[in-house]
């Protein structure tokens, strides 16, 4: 299984819509089995007595107009609650994912720098540079649903392609899963829909 960690600083936008965003594309490739997908805050902002805040109702909506957290793909938007990034979290996950350049730099801290090259940055799936954009500041979930959807679009592209994940990825598929082009490498088609 290969396991993700979206981080940003309260974990209520733009990290949570990364969360399920991704949980979309993998569901729409009905590769859901194969993936394990959480998200988390770098601090206890929004996290009162032990219990943390749902969704940003704005990021709610945002998900909802890409038919994500709707009735029909709900994927856990209505029970996602904020949670803290821990120390732990560093082996239980391949890839954490942090929205901006602070997120980057409280984990290296909390996990002690990067020894397994895990930490990444959204944009460098979306081949930009800079930050997700915080709608917390700006109130344009535009932005921020662009930049999530295309990084994790790119990550999911990168992961699907990489020769490590081949035989995990391609574990109890037919050959009709398969693209042409990707058939002697073993791969899965990305030409996934966009969100």
């Amino acid at each position: 299984m290969i396991r993700i960690l979206f981080v940003c600083h309260g974990n209520i936008c733009r990290s949570t819509m990364a969360e399920f965003i991704m949980k979309d594309i993998v569901r729409k490739q009905h590769m859901s089995d194969k993936f394990h997908i959480e998200s988390s805050a770098t601090h206890t902002d929004e996290i009162w007595n032990g219990q943390g805040s749902p969704v940003y109702p704005p990021a709610k909506a945002k998900l909802r107009e890409h038919g994500i957290g709707t009735p029909e793909n709900e994927l856990g938007v209505s029970e996602k609650r904020a949670r803290l990034t821990s120390r732990t979290d560093y082996n239980k996950f391949d890839y954490i994912i942090g929205m901006d350049s602070a997120n980057i730099r409280d984990l290296k801290r909390l996990f002690g720098n990067d020894p397994d090259g895990k930490v990444y940055k959204m944009l460098e799936f979306a081949d930009r540079t800079g930050d997700v954009a915080d709608p917390w500041y700006t109130g344009n979930f535009d932005d921020t649903w662009r930049d999530c959807s295309d990084g994790c679009h790119g990550l999911f592209r990168s992961i699907i392609t990489d020769p490590a994940y081949i035989d995990e990825l391609s574990e109890n598929m037919d050959s009709t899963d398969y693209d042409d082009d990707y058939m002697d490498r073993g791969l899965i088609h990305d030409d996934f829909p966009r969100g």
